[in-house]
């Protein structure tokens, strides 16, 4: 009998290569499935997943407030900042601008998880004279460097390398979230699509739970495998952005995970940042 395909899609990094790496390397046994995967950035996953083009993905928790009738969380799968995400920074030695001067951001997507807290952020500290510009998010800091831009929000490794490259904090979004609701801040997630069998939901879920499962009891192999996409981190900084981000949170997002997710969602549709209230599902 030929295998069900299942194409899975996440980000070409650390923490989730981490996460698939037993089911990327056939650690696990399958069944029936075979499982295909694509390693492409969170934006561009988080556009494709409009159309369905993948049974599994991840997404930012953004984008999902405009795909849960194409797709449903996995419970597990999660990436949970708790007091740290991503961040804002500026030239060590970069001019803060007046409220009343335009601040020029770079962003890695108008979908990410993010650029939402951001402008939750801003809102707060009455910025509104702000340019957002679109820029892959290994880019960012390079052309924040070179005084292309203002500021930069800063995702994925970046998050640890940025004083390394002459770059200053100016807020954590995590720290902020945390401050904000007492809640860890839920960046991304898997979701899996609505229209596959119930017996195919549940069997996926399983094997996701599975690998991160793996990983987190083997951790050195897997993150040997890793490091392989960590964009030259060392060994400790890389098991230290592991850590942060594939956790008992990723095996189950839990009580207060869930409840995370609805918050963020509900503050989004309040500030019109959403376009629909939603009620998240999880599988």
């Amino acid at each position: 009998m030929p295998k069900q395909i299942i194409r899975v899609g996440h980000s070409p990094d650390s923490d989730d290569a981490f996460m698939f790496y037993a089911l990327a390397k056939g650690k696990l046994d399958a069944g029936p499935y075979e499982f295909v995967h694509e390693l492409v950035d969170i934006e561009t996953l988080n556009r494709r997943a409009f159309h369905g083009e993948l049974e599994l993905t991840a997404v930012s928790v953004h984008a999902y407030a405009y795909l849960n009738d194409v797709y449903a969380l996995c419970n597990c799968g999660a990436s949970m900042g708790d007091q740290y995400g991503p961040i804002l920074v500026e030239t060590a030695d970069g001019r803060r601008q007046t409220a009343a001067e335009k601040m020029r951001i770079a962003i890695p997507g108008e979908l990410t998880t993010a650029f939402l807290t951001l402008k939750l952020y801003l809102a707060q500290e009455g910025r509104t004279n702000v340019e957002f510009i679109k820029v892959p998010f290994d880019q960012i800091q390079d052309e924040v460097k070179a005084g292309k831009y203002d500021t930069g929000l800063i995702i994925h490794e970046g998050q640890l390398t940025y004083e390394q490259e002459g770059l200053k904090l100016i807020a954590d979004m995590g720290v902020w979230w945390k401050e904000q609701t007492g809640l860890p801040l839920p960046l991304g997630a898997n979701a899996i699509r609505r229209d596959l069998p119930s017996q195919t939901i549940s069997d996926v879920v399983r094997l996701l739970h599975a690998s991160i499962k793996y990983a987190l009891d083997h951790r050195e192999e897997a993150l040997d495998y890793a490091l392989q996409f960590g964009r030259g981190l060392r060994r400790s900084d890389a098991d230290k952005f592991v850590g942060m981000y594939v956790n008992d949170w990723t095996l189950d997002f839990g009580d207060v995970g869930r409840r995370a997710v609805r918050e963020l969602l509900q503050r989004a549709y309040d500030h019109g940042i959403v376009p629909k209230r939603v009620v998240p599902e999880f599988i």
